[in-house]
């Protein structure tokens, strides 16, 4: 090691996980929580959500988003950029569709459940369903100013 040093030279093992990973597959992502569940079922057959309604339900989902935290970066996801749709269906289904800021993220099989139960918690949601996705790929330009505030990165 120190004619390595000598040489200028510095010999430097890798781990399995410094080589680029494959995203995480979330084939084996749990079922939706028995109160989404049962939500769900009270909101089948409406065919319509007046529009003042899903004003009331898109803000109280965006409040929703906005207390799950990325455990390793003090922002939440949608301040970070991390959401990248929202769609309510007629039914009152809500389709999330979110990323993460790497694909090897620790908890990258937990996130999308915390999405589920703090969006199925707003009055008037029923089912809910949330994808993770990679492309495009998360960066920090997609940070609200608020995030860029309080990460120091203006």
């Amino acid at each position: 090691m120190t004619d390595m040093m000598e040489e200028g030279k510095i010999f430097m093992e890798t781990a399995p996980w410094d080589a680029p990973q494959e995203p995480p597959a979330h084939k084996d992502l749990p079922e939706p929580c028995a109160h989404t569940v049962e939500v769900a079922k009270d909101f089948t057959g409406e065919s319509a959500i007046p529009e003042e309604e899903l004003e009331r339900m898109t803000q109280g989902i965006i409040a929703a988003l906005k207390t799950v935290y990325d455990p390793e970066i003090p922002v939440d996801i949608y301040e970070l950029g991390l959401i990248y749709r929202i769609d309510i269906t007629d039914e009152r289904t809500v389709d999330v569709e979110m990323t993460l800021t790497a694909p090897g993220c620790p908890v990258a099989g937990e996130m999308p459940a915390w999405v589920e139960n703090a969006v199925g918690a707003v009055e008037g949601v029923g089912l809910v369903k949330v994808e993770i996705v990679f492309n495009p790929p998360w960066d920090p330009s997609r940070m609200s100013d608020e995030a860029r505030v309080a990460l120091n990165m203006f």
